[in-house]
C-alpha cells in the first residue's frame, strides 16, 4: 500500500485530518513550553526545514478556539500530560506568516502585508462584534480588515489585535510569526531595505516589547537579523539557530525518521542513495536529512522504482545567494570553493548576527549566509584533519545535491564570464592556425575558472564549447563524423572555415606532450575532417592536452 506522502502540505490539521504520513515531530512543543521564561524564541532554519508545519502545529496545540485532542491522538506530546492540561487549547494565538511579503518595489510589498494583515482580521473578525473589545481598537482594526489602513496602522497591527484577543479572552496571546525576514531579505534584493526594515522594526517592538498583552512569542527564518536592527530593546530574547543543540531534531528528518519512513513504505534499498543525496546537515549535535527532498522522492520512487533523485529543494528558490557570492568574492574563493567541490572543508568565520544591507560588505559575511541557508554545513568533528582556529568553523558540501547546485550556478557563471572575455586573439588563433597563441590564450581562460569533477574529460569538453557558444559560431559537441565522435567541432560558415578539437586529459604535467599527440592522432586515424572537405576551404585540426589549469596545444 502507498504512503499518502504530503509534499507542500504545511498545515498540520489538514495533514493529521486527511491521514498524511507525518514524522512525529511534537517534542518541539514540550521542548518550547517547559521552560517559558523566554519572552521571544526566533528559530532560524534554512527552507524547506518544516518551520511552517512547526508554527501550525504550535497553532493547533494552544489555540483557545480550537478542540485538537484528536489531532494529536497517538503523538509524543500526549504522554505529557502536566503540559496538555496546561497548554492545550488554552490560549488565544495570532498567527501571522509573512513569506509572501516580498515585491519589487516597497508599494507592492507594502500593499501585500496590508493584504496578509487583512487576512488576519477576517480570521479574527469576531472582535469588531464584542461588547468587551475598546472602540478606539475596533477603528482600526476595520481599517486593517478593509486594507484602508494608513502606515502607522500597519506598524501598529499586531500590538492592537493583541490587545484586542486580550480584551476578548481576558488571557495574554501567544504570537506565532512564520518567516519575519523575508520582507526584508526582498527588500535588500531590490533596494528598498530601509523602508521596509522601518516597518518591520515598528510592528516587532511595538508587538514584543512591554506588550502587556503577550505571553510569549515564537518566531521562525531563515536569518537572525541582527538584535539591534529589528528586535531592539526586546526582553528575554531567545535565539535558537542550527550551531545551537537545544531543538535541533525537530527540524529535518534524523535518520531514525528516515529509516522508519522507509521501511513504512517498502522502499530500504534506496537508504544509501537518500543518504548520499539529501542527508549531510549537522544542526547543533543532531545530523540530520532535508524533509521536502526527502518526501518528494519517496512519492516519487511510490510511483516509480526507477526514480533517480533530483533536486527538489533548488527548485524552491533561486538559488541567487550562490552566484552573487561568486559575483562579489570573485578570484579570492576560487581555490575555496574548488576545495569544497572536491569533497574537502575549509574553516570561515561564522557571524549569525547579519544584517540584510551588508550581507555583500565581505566575504566572510557570504560564508555565513551560505552556511545559515543551508548551502553549507558544519564538518564533524571526527572528520576533521585538525581543530579549527578559535572562532572559526569547518564548513563543507552537505550532499550531492546541493553540490549539483554549485556546479550549475558555477556553469552559468562561468558562461557569463566567458561571454564577458575579449575572445577575439583566441578566435584569431583558431582561425590562422596559430597554435601557440591559441594555448597561450586558453590558458588564461582556464585560470579563470573555477574547476569541479575531478577535471574528467567532460569538464575540458564542456570548457572548449563554451568558449566559442554565444559568439555567432555554429558548435557541434560530441557528435558523430568519419569513423568516431569527435569532443568539438566550430564551424565559420562566412568565411567557410571549420575547426575540429579533440581533447585529451593528461595525468600529470610530463604527460601532456603525449597526450597532445595522441589527440592528434585520433583526428587523423578517425578521419573526422574528412566530410567538411567538400563544404570549406579551410579546416583546423587541434588536439589539446589538459592537466589541471594547463592545456598544450598542437595543429594537424
Amino acid at each position: 500500500m502507498k504512503l499518502n506522502i504530503p509534499v507542500g502540505v504545511s498545515d498540520f490539521e489538514e495533514l493529521r485530518k486527511r491521514d498524511y504520513y507525518y514524522v512525529d515531530k511534537t517534542g518541539l512543543i514540550f521542548d518550547l513550553l517547559k521552560n517559558s521564561a523566554a519572552k521571544v524564541t526566533l528559530l532560524t532554519r534554512p527552507r524547506r526545514f518544516g518551520k511552517t508545519l512547526a508554527m501550525s502545529m504550535l497553532e493547533s496545540f494552544l489555540d483557545i478556539r480550537r478542540n485538537s485532542r484528536e489531532l494529536f491522538d497517538g503523538l509524543q506530546i500526549m504522554n505529557r500530560t502536566e503540559i496538555c492540561e496546561k497548554w492545550m487549547n488554552q490560549y488565544p494565538v495570532l498567527f501571522l506568516s509573512l513569506k509572501d511579503v516580498e515585491g519589487t518595489s516597497f508599494e507592492n510589498a507594502f500593499g501585500l502585508l496590508k493584504f496578509v494583515i487583512s487576512q488576519i482580521c477576517i480570521t479574527h473578525s469576531y472582535l469588531k462584534k464584542s461588547d468587551r473589545v475598546s472602540n478606539a481598537y475596533k477603528e482600526i482594526f476595520i481599517r486593517l480588515e478593509d486594507q484602508t489602513a494608513s502606515f502607522t496602522d500597519i506598524q501598529s497591527a499586531l500590538l492592537v489585535l493583541t490587545k484586542m484577543m486580550q480584551e476578548y479572552y481576558k488571557k495574554p496571546v501567544i504570537l506565532l510569526m512564520d518567516e519575519y525576514d523575508v520582507p526584508v531579505a526582498a527588500a535588500s534584493s531590490y533596494g528598498y531595505y530601509d523602508k521596509m526594515l522601518e516597518v518591520i522594526r515598528v510592528i516587532m517592538s511595538s508587538a514584543l516589547k512591554d506588550n502587556q498583552a503577550l505571553l510569549f512569542a515564537v518566531i521562525t527564518g531563515c536569518l537572525k537579523i541582527t538584535k539591534e536592527s529589528i528586535f531592539t530593546g526586546t526582553n528575554n530574547f531567545v535565539s535558537d539557530s542550527i550551531s545551537s543543540a537545544r531543538l535541533d531534531e525537530y527540524f529535518g528528518f534524523t535518520g531514525n525518521d528516515v529509516k522508519r519512513l522507509l521501511e513504512s513504505a517498502d522502499l530500504e534499498k534506496y537508504g544509501e542513495r537518500i543518504q548520499s543525496w539529501y542527508d549531510g546537515y549537522h544542526f547543533g549535535d543532531v545530523d540530520v536529512y532535508c524533509p521536502w527532498d526527502v518526501m518528494n522522492y519517496v512519492r516519487d520512487l511510490q510511483f516509480d522504482p526507477d526514480a533517480r533523485p533530483v533536486s527538489y529543494w533548488k527548485n524552491t528558490s533561486s538559488n541567487s545567494i550562490i552566484r552573487s557570492f561568486i559575483d562579489f568574492a570573485g578570484n579570492s574563493i576560487t581555490r575555496k570553493l574548488e576545495t569544497l567541490m572536491e569533497g574537502g572543508y575549509i574553516t570561515e568565520k561564522i557571524e549569525e548576527d547579519l544584517t540584510y544591507d551588508y550581507l555583500h560588505s565581505s566575504e566572510e559575511n557570504l560564508w555565513s549566509v551560505l552556511y545559515l541557508t543551508g548551502y553549507l554545513t558544519k564538518v564533524r568533528e571526527s572528520e576533521l584533519k585538525a581543530f579549527p582556529r578559535e572562532n572559526r568553523t569547518a564548513l563543507s558540501i552537505p550532499n550531492a545535491e546541493i553540490r549539483e547546485i554549485f556546479e550549475t550556478t558555477i556553469v552559468n557563471w562561468f558562461d557569463d564570464s566567458v561571454k564577458k572575455w575579449n575572445r577575439q586573439k583566441l578566435f584569431e588563433a583558431v582561425w590562422t592556425g596559430n597554435a601557440a597563441q591559441l594555448e597561450e590564450e586558453m590558458n588564461r581562460l582556464l585560470r579563470k575558472t573555477i574547476s569541479y569533477h575531478d577535471y574528467r574529460e567532460d569538464f575540458y569538453h564542456a570548457f572548449l564549447a563554451g568558449i566559442f557558444t554565444g559568439a555567432g559560431y555554429m558548435v557541434e559537441s560530441n557528435k558523430e563524423h568519419g569513423e568516431g565522435r569527435s569532443d568539438v567541432v566550430v564551424f565559420d560558415p562566412v568565411n567557410s572555415c571549420a575547426a575540429v578539437f579533440e581533447a585529451k586529459y593528461s595525468r600529470n604535467l610530463n604527460d601532456m606532450k603525449n597526450s597532445c599527440e595522441k589527440a592528434l592522432f585520433q583526428i587523423n586515424e578517425k578521419m573526422y575532417a574528412k566530410e567538411f572537405e567538400d563544404d570549406y576551404d579551410h579546416i583546423f585540426c587541434y588536439g589539446i592536452s589538459f592537466f589541471k589549469k594547463r592545456c598544450m596545444v598542437g595543429i594537424k
